[in-house]
């Protein structure tokens, strides 16, 4: 999320025109000299941070050749022998518990550009707005067993990128994105076997479906006496399979070598003392806490702390209300649905905390019935307008004159003998009828509990 690019000045926006954000630098023209942004860096400590990585004070730019049609000037600048972090870690919750995933390094890098194919024509284009466009590689450990396993780190290093604000997150947009290497061993034996490397992967749904894949065509050569070829593939969604792409490279095969137009990056203690104290509370952190401090469920907080703003938009409905399980359930539930259906997020959403927050001090005074909110909160949600303001306007006041509903649930006992006649026979389940009934006549808006309390008395023995 930063303006520019790594070593230039172009903007690092994403959806310009093709090849309308390049400069010499970025299209790696004889005799420029890129330049670091300090964003970048910055950035890169936060996520170290985040993930309790040892920063390297002193860490430098390495050239990784090759070639390739997206990247003109046949190297890119990356980290190698020395990153800027190392040995951190995130932890999953797992069905069988919390699990920890340890991280060998995390270094910055300029991304390549971009190939786009014509499907009508045999024609291949290539676009440069992303050449030049900072990444922080993560690196992880063969710590993961299973898919599910992956898809629950991927997720904890996306919401932690999102939370800090360095990421979008977008992963159709490529902001976002996965390389996972899967190899298979028979139980007991410590060695790996060769890996295939599933590359660009941009959702959670893709590398869970690409690696159970995978692992099925690499068991089916193990137990068929084959050999498992190292090599780079691509998921095909669309036919549910694995491609292979091209045979692995080694490190060796890049002839890593130093950078010689950019000097070693020193960050000092000071600095990272400055950026940490930037951190913002990380979503795991947040979960412990709304469970704690708000006594909702592990699921509930989950839900609730999956962005920052609608954490945020939560704590702001208790405040207003002091209600957090009401708060919470209001929240993922009614209020999300909206959202969902306009596939919109909480920073557009038309009702304010400051009113959630007043309805369901309303319900809890028994001015509504939850019934009335459920119409309510879609008014509010429709017109932004306050539920004071809908509730005179509509006269949606809840029924809660004792004498009045006494009367109604009498006129509903009269004009129906016959469902009468059938409840006191046993048909206990008509009473609910009753109440359906008597919540019709008023269009909704007599006080359930008292609704239920009347019909109690005059059905009773």
């Amino acid at each position: 999320m930063t303006k520019s690019k790594i070593f230039c000045g172009c903007s690092a926006e994403f959806g310009a025109a093709p090849n309308t954000r390049t400069c010499p630098v970025c299209l790696g023209m004889p005799g420029v000299l890129p330049v670091l942004n300090r964003t970048v860096v910055e950035f890169a400590v936060k996520m170290a941070l985040a993930t309790r990585c040892r920063i390297n004070l002193m860490s430098n730019f390495a050239r990784k050749n090759y070639f390739y049609p997206d990247l003109p000037k046949g190297y890119q600048i990356s980290q190698y022998a020395l990153p800027l972090a190392e040995k951190g870690y995130v932890d999953i919750e797992t069905d069988a518990g919390e699990k920890r995933i340890g991280l060998i390094r995390i270094h910055i890098e300029e991304d390549a550009g971009k190939l786009v194919h014509d499907e009508h024509m045999p024609s291949s284009y290539v676009d440069l707005n992303r050449a030049g466009v900072p990444l922080i590689e993560i690196v992880g450990e063969p710590d993961i067993r299973s898919p599910e396993e992956a898809a629950l780190y991927l997720r904890r290093l996306h919401e932690t990128l999102v939370y800090l604000e360095i990421c979008d997150g977008n992963m159709e947009e490529g902001s976002f994105r996965c390389d996972a290497n899967i190899s298979l061993r028979p139980k007991g034996r410590e060695a790996f076997g060769t890996r295939a490397e599933l590359k660009n992967l941009n959702s959670f749904r893709h590398v869970q479906r690409a690696l159970e894949y995978e692992i099925k065509r690499q068991a089916y050569i193990l137990e068929s006496g084959g050999e498992v070829v190292q090599e780079t593939r691509l998921w095909d969604d669309a036919r549910g399979v694995t491609l292979s792409m091209r045979s692995k490279e080694e490190a060796h095969d890049y002839r890593y070598f130093p950078d010689p137009d950019l000097v070693a990056l020193h960050v000092d203690e000071a600095w990272i003392q400055e950026v940490a104290a930037t951190l913002p509370e990380l979503p795991l952190e947040k979960r412990e806490r709304f469970v704690r401090e708000y006594g909702i469920t592990a699921y509930d907080a989950g839900v609730l702390t999956m962005t920052r703003p609608l954490a945020a938009y939560y704590e702001e409905v208790v405040r207003a209300c002091g209600k957090p399980r009401p708060a919470a359930n209001w929240v993922k539930g009614d209020l999300l649905r909206l959202l969902n259906e306009d596939r919109a997020d909480i920073q557009a959403c038309p009702v304010s905390a400051a009113s959630l927050g007043d309805m369901i001090c309303l319900i809890e005074e028994g001015a509504i019935s939850g019934k009335m909110a459920k119409d309510l909160i879609e008014e509010m949600y429709k017109t932004g307008k306050s539920p004071r303001t809908i509730i005179e306007e509509k006269g949606l006041v809840q029924i809660t004159d004792e004498d009045a509903l006494a009367r109604v649930v009498d006129e509903v006992i009269a004009a129906n003998p016959n469902q009468l006649a059938q409840y006191r026979g046993g048909k206990d389940k008509l009473f609910g009828y009753f109440v359906g009934q008597v919540m019709k006549a008023t269009q909704g808006k007599a006080n359930p509990q008292l609704v239920n309390d009347l019909l109690q008395k005059r059905l009773g023995p």
